[in-house]
């Protein structure tokens, strides 16, 4: 095992504290992805083929917020930690003590998405091709602030970059909080923004869609090799392989596959 080469840059995961309260990073995190995203969804929403105007996607944030926190909690707590929180269910409501699933926020802003076109008389998919233009941007700023908790590190590692995480043991390992938020923020932003710029898919409902699940899908299950497995779920086959992770998101592959194949069948928007 080499030596540690580049040191963890310990960062305190409160930002600031005033009394009571404390401002996070990992909230923070959460915020700057919501804001972001809404600005970006107001100017894509105002270019060819427009559903909905910029005052209808204020209304959206709501509801995008409540299913990325609901849904993610929830997520949680049937995917990762039922029994815990069966036998203690006030634990739910505890969200600042951490536990959240990005598989359960899906889940959650899917329903939104539904729900909210559907009432505005709109595409369901031609909205949700407007989120996964900017979810990425959510994606990246959340395993930033994962790096910043020391949470979530990486497998043991003798690669030259390996980190000794303050609560990962003596080990050094893998920050693969930081491979994350390239693959699934940066490299899938690329990879969406290059379809809506410069392929007819902003004319084809549902195939941005299914260029983001494939995408996050596949860069999740590769990231899962990276990463430590939950200490209360460990390799569910195995001793080295198949995380919750990689069973969650093979289906994403799986649907995005098939709304990517939907998407070309049907003829594009004028």
């Amino acid at each position: 095992m080499t030596f540690l080469l580049i040191p963890y840059p310990e960062i305190d995961p409160v930002l600031l504290q005033l009394g009571p309260f404390a401002i996070r990073w990992y909230a923070l995190a959460y915020i700057a992805g919501l804001i972001i995203g809404w600005r970006i969804m107001r100017r894509v929403c105002q270019q060819p083929p427009a559903i909905l105007s910029p005052e209808k996607i204020d209304d959206f944030l709501l509801w995008a917020a409540l299913g990325v926190i609901l849904g993610g909690r929830i997520g949680y707590v049937l995917f990762y930690k039922p029994g815990d929180f069966l036998h203690d269910p006030k634990q739910i409501f505890l969200i600042w003590e951490g536990g959240m699933s990005f598989h359960g926020g899906l889940l959650g802003v899917i329903t939104a998405i539904i729900v909210y076109a559907l009432r505005n008389r709109t595409s369901p998919f031609m909205l949700s091709d407007m989120v996964a233009i900017v979810a990425p941007v959510g994606l990246f700023f959340g395993r930033i602030a994962n790096f910043i908790n020391g949470e979530l590190w990486g497998r043991a590692s003798d690669v030259p970059w390996a980190m000794i995480f303050p609560r990962g043991g003596p080990m050094p390992r893998h920050p693969s909080q930081l491979y994350q938020a390239f693959f699934e923020g940066v490299v899938l932003l690329t990879i969406v923004h290059v379809v809506w710029h410069f392929t007819d898919g902003r004319r084809r409902p549902g195939l941005l869609t299914g260029v983001f699940c494939a995408g996050y899908g596949m860069a999740r299950i590769t990231g899962e090799f990276f990463r430590e497995p939950d200490s209360f779920l460990g390799f569910l086959l195995g001793t080295n392989w198949l995380s919750m992770g990689m069973v969650l998101s093979l289906p994403m592959v799986l649907f995005g596959a098939a709304l990517i194949v939907r998407a070309y069948r049907k003829p594009a928007l004028p």
